[in-house]
């Protein structure tokens, strides 16, 4: 099976800013498909804003957005003209939840609508979005933002996105949208629901967007054959993803087992049986250590489009990561690559999270165990039900007896880290707080990190995204 229409190469989309604008359009620049990542776009936004906006890209995306007075003032809220003072924590902006303010539905919309714009300027290739749908909170605003902006590829993990075709649909004639809200205790049969309309937010909505393609993540033949089957509106491609990808991974299937050293065992019944995935008849790419040219001939041997690849990308020079981590990570490959550790409960949404041991952040228990826990942005607290039947957000990340107060179990509270402020810390945006200490960083990458030093080459510590769609491409015709 082939398909001709579509790229071999996906580049990921990877933690907060990681696969930023600039990655996914150098990317796209190359005719792969380039990603964002849509993950905490709006906390982005502000923070680039309040460093100054080096270059003007921020302002620059938003005097393309089609509701000047709104964009106009989220720039006179969070612009500060040669950045804020290093010592000075960030202005803080709202939290979303499930009835969220106008000014946060426009801060997701503008946002996502720039880091779309930036990726795309200059060139006619593929962008793509990514998105978490266990963030659900932000998902319908940040959607309507980045289509837009004309993204071409919405990528979807983490759940079970059967609601996102449908929902592309709605936004797409700028008319209102809302999807289940995965919510704990919730008694009697109610069911609670998010809600969106573009209406409510811009001034003029445009009349009909095009309509991006849908490709969601799977990590079973079982859940990949559901969303084939049961998403209306299509789905337009799969992304396969084995459980050595980075970030956040499906469990193990079945009661999990830990080993020796505390990660999930994953078995015979995790393994994807491709022929299967094959006979689904949509184009897939497969993801999770296909990061070598020798993988990408084996993907596509087995019937897939191509690979999705997110370590090699993740640490080149135009990915969003701070460049002293990707330095230090690159050297160390260049001996012997540190640790990655698939961390069971670190992630307070409850999937496995893959962690990379560095000197100096959260990966050190000791680091850790210094934080004071606090929830402050938000993105992967989850909704529960009051006693009175109306909602509430807690976090397992947050102070222990917070979540205790809300009605969580202490236990559920162990060994859980901030993603949200450690990811934003990756990127060069960490919080400061009231030591002055900034947030530490928290990295994620995927299992294989040897193909690293075969693409930087012998001593050097750095490489560009070119040379990874070389370096990828080497084998094939």
């Amino acid at each position: 099976m082939t398909h001709p229409r579509y790229p071999p190469i996906i580049q990921g989309g990877m933690g907060v800013g990681v696969s930023g604008w600039r990655l996914a359009r150098a990317v796209s620049s190359r005719g792969q498909i380039g990603v964002v990542s849509g993950v905490a776009l709006d906390v982005v936004l502000a923070r680039r804003l309040q460093l100054g906006d080096p270059g003007g890209h921020m302002r620059r995306a938003l005097a393309a957005f089609p509701d000047s007075r709104l964009t106009e003032r989220i720039v006179d809220r969070y612009f500060i003209a040669g950045g804020k003072p290093p010592g000075q924590p960030f202005a803080a902006k709202p939290m979303v939840g499930h009835n969220p303010s106008r000014r946060a539905q426009a801060l997701l919309v503008a946002a996502n609508f720039a880091e779309v714009f930036l990726a795309k300027e200059g060139h006619h290739g593929q962008v793509g979005i990514n998105y978490l749908h266990k963030i659900q909170a932000p998902l319908l605003a940040s959607l309507y933002g980045a289509m837009l902006a004309g993204v071409d590829i919405v990528i979807v993990g983490a759940g079970i996105p059967l609601e996102i075709p449908e929902i592309i649909d709605r936004l797409r004639r700028s008319g209102p949208a809302d999807m289940k809200l995965h919510v704990q205790g919730q008694k009697n049969g109610r069911t609670h629901r998010l809600s969106f309309d573009p209406r409510a937010v811009l001034d003029s909505p445009r009349p009909r967007l095009p309509r991006p393609l849908f490709f969601p993540i799977a990590s079973s033949v079982t859940l990949a054959a559901l969303l084939v089957r049961k998403c209306r509106g299509g789905v337009d491609g799969l992304i396969i993803e084995e459980p050595t990808a980075g970030g956040h991974n499906a469990p193990p299937r079945g009661r999990q087992k830990l080993d020796s050293v505390g990660e999930p065992i994953y078995g015979p019944r995790d393994q994807i049986d491709l022929a299967a995935i094959r006979a689904l008849g949509v184009p897939f790419w497969l993801a999770g250590s296909f990061g070598n040219p020798e993988k990408l001939l084996e993907a596509r041997a087995a019937g897939a489009a191509g690979v999705q690849v997110g370590t090699l990308f993740a640490f080149c020079e135009e990915s969003g990561l701070r460049q002293d981590l990707k330095r230090e990570v690159i050297r160390q490959c260049q001996h012997e690559p540190p640790h990655v550790f698939t961390d069971p409960v670190a992630s307070p949404t409850g999937f496995p999270f893959k962690i990379l041991s560095v000197e100096g952040t959260l990966s050190d228990p000791e680091a850790y165990a210094r934080r004071g826990r606090q929830c402050d942005l938000g993105y992967l607290r989850e909704a529960y039900e009051r006693p009175d039947g109306e909602l509430g957000w807690r976090c397992r990340a947050e102070h222990p007896d917070q979540y205790v107060r809300k009605g969580g179990r202490l236990e559920d509270t162990i060994g859980r880290k901030c993603l949200c402020n450690g990811l934003t810390a990756n990127i060069g945006m960490a919080q400061i707080r009231g030591d002055r200490e900034p947030e530490m960083a928290l990295l994620t990458c995927g299992d294989d990190l040897g193909d690293i030093q075969r693409v930087s080459g012998c001593g050097k510590t750095h490489y560009s995204s070119s040379q990874v769609i070389d370096f990828l491409l080497s084998r094939t015709a």
